[in-house]
């Protein structure tokens, strides 16, 4: 069966779904052991981990550790991983030597962002999906977020083949907040000072009531990319991140 007829299926018997019967399928039935949740392990990161750990909390957990993570986030990750009793985090860190060569002095997220993204981020993301063997990649992304992911679905397949399930794609911010209150999950310890959504430390400034919540991010990259980044290149298309490592 081609990926494209795989696509249509899992579209046309799930794609309807729910977060949590979408869930229960991925990882129960479709992609029972091949699947795996990206988590940022930021403001809004809880329910989507909560809800994955309802399901198996033995799912491969996937955390970018870029090194570059307020501390805040990194006590975060470790509390919500004992609270949710999660067995499979992996923290995904950047490979020493190519970071020794290309970053030296650790400031390549100030005069190349992309470049620094595809370092601390995309090119681990893909060395672990390799070695685990991962067929679907969990995402928390949803539509509400930027104009970019509008018309994201929630089932899709990326241009390596690995699928894209995104549980939250059609939640708007109130429903996700009612939920992550019922579940009586904890809040980020930044979110209470601005920073409703939360990246590498250098790249992520606390916003002001009324600005989108993904305002904070990469604020900086102004006047130094073609135009001011607004994805760290993880969901990209492999072909728009090509030459990020160059």
């Amino acid at each position: 069966m081609s990926a494209q007829i795989s696509l249509s299926r899992l579209q046309m018997f799930y794609g309807e779904l729910d977060a949590a019967l979408l869930l229960h399928a991925i990882l129960r039935e479709e992609f029972k052991g091949e699947a795996a949740l990206i988590s940022s392990f930021g403001a809004d990161a809880a329910l989507l981990l909560s809800m994955v750990a309802e399901v198996d909390c033995g799912t491969p957990v996937l955390f970018l550790e870029t090194q570059k993570h307020f501390p805040e986030t990194l006590g975060y990750a470790r509390a919500l991983t004992r609270q949710l009793g999660l067995t499979q985090v992996h923290w995904l860190t950047p490979d020493p030597e190519m970071t020794s060569r290309i970053d030296p002095k650790g400031d390549l997220w100030s005069t190349q962002p992309n470049r620094c993204c595809w370092l601390r981020k995309v090119e681990p993301l893909n060395r672990a999906v390799e070695h685990l063997g991962i067929k679907a990649l969990i995402t928390g992304r949803k539509r509400y977020q930027t104009p970019e992911r509008a018309d994201m679905q929630t089932i899709e397949l990326d241009d390596k083949g690995i699928f894209r399930i995104n549980p939250l794609a059609l939640w708007d911010k109130e429903r996700q907040k009612r939920e992550t209150l019922a579940r009586r999950l904890p809040e980020h310890p930044l979110a209470a000072k601005g920073y409703p959504s939360i990246g590498c430390a250098p790249c992520t400034a606390p916003v002001s009531a009324g600005q989108n919540e993904r305002a904070g991010r990469w604020a900086h990259t102004i006047g130094i990319e073609d135009e001011r980044k607004t994805e760290c290149g993880i969901h990209l298309p492999a072909g728009d991140v090509v030459n990020w490592s160059v």
